[in-house]
């Protein structure tokens, strides 16, 4: 998602009290030293909201300057939810209706931590996979089994973004920056932070990309990363190289050294793993896994599945 006419994108935090003060700094100073290192002024704006009531205090009791959510300057182009305490108990049909009509609006949303929780309370996570933070784990599956949540450091899904919270925003930031801006200019951030290790999507059920691919050159690593973090939405060729710092033909010989296939080949595998984990979930049908894994029909989808495992989707899930 690029902003409009070079303008900065407009990022909205809804603070809900009792969130954690330390998911709000891993997720705004990111998008702080962005626009400190642009060379052709600021990148984002950013702008703190809270509930009509509430004080936009945090677990801690320290608080941001922020206005009530209906006080929103201007349109934004992605709105974060952070929640901490208990997010389950919140019901607020007003909170919810507006976050609805953001949805509709075309405004990414966001949860952080058990930002998360407020997103399936307001119904805005159906047919999304999402993660949070896994202490809300358990009353996520059993107030909405068919919900597709997985535990993961954070996952990107479309758009919808979500991260279990503490210092896992700092990381999807880093994909969020890597997108939009390109790997070495996200790295730049990262090395800023002392963030000596960019952590995958997948990391809390996953080992390390070097356990699951070997040691992988830095281009092809960041491309890796950005792989897993669009798989609903796939990235080309020419997107992947650009953001990761290399030429096309660069990032393909770089790949197949590493790796034994194509670039665009190991994307496919990523996809369709995912596509192979979803299939084993009840209540999605085949053309909703192809949907939500970036393939265009139902029918390409199967005809790549074949290919991949030797059988269709159907059989897969039997």
């Amino acid at each position: 998602m690029v902003s409009q006419k070079g303008r900065p994108r407009r990022l909205g935090f809804l603070l809900l009290d009792g969130y954690g003060l330390m998911s709000v700094a891993a997720a705004m100073e990111p998008f702080r030293a962005a626009n400190l290192f642009a060379p052709a002024g600021p990148l984002y704006e950013m702008q703190t909201l809270h509930r009509p009531g509430d004080e936009g205090r945090s677990s801690l009791g320290a608080a941001f300057p922020s206005v009530p959510y209906a006080q929103a300057a201007g349109a934004l182009d992605m709105l974060f939810v952070v929640a901490g305490g208990d997010p389950m108990a919140l019901r607020d049909p007003a909170l919810f209706a507006w976050l609805g009509r953001q949805a509709r609006a075309g405004v990414a949303l966001g949860g952080i931590s058990g930002g998360a929780v407020v997103l399936a309370s307001a119904g805005l996570l159906e047919g999304y996979r999402f993660t949070a933070h896994w202490h809300h784990e358990a009353e996520i599956r059993a107030a909405w089994p068919a919900l597709l949540l997985e535990r993961r450091l954070f996952l990107i899904d479309r758009d919808r973004y979500t991260c279990a919270g503490g210092s896992s925003p700092l990381d999807m930031m880093h994909a969020v920056i890597a997108r939009d801006h390109g790997t070495r200019f996200a790295q730049r951030i990262a090395d800023w932070f002392i963030q000596t290790e960019i952590r995958p999507p997948d990391a809390p059920q996953q080992g390390s990309l070097a356990a699951r691919y070997g040691d992988l050159p830095a281009a092809v690593e960041a491309a890796v990363i950005l792989m897993e973090s669009h798989i609903a939405d796939p990235l080309d060729l020419g997107q992947l190289a650009d953001l990761s710092g290399l030429s096309a033909r660069q990032l393909q010989r770089q790949t197949r050294a590493a790796t034994g296939l194509s670039v665009m080949a190991l994307y496919r595998g990523i996809r369709l793993a995912t596509a192979r984990e979803l299939l084993s979930r009840p209540g999605l049908t085949v053309g909703e896994v192809a949907q939500m894994t970036g393939f265009a029909t139902q029918a390409h989808f199967a005809e790549a599945f074949g290919k991949e495992y030797g059988q269709a989707p159907s059989a897969s899930r039997r």
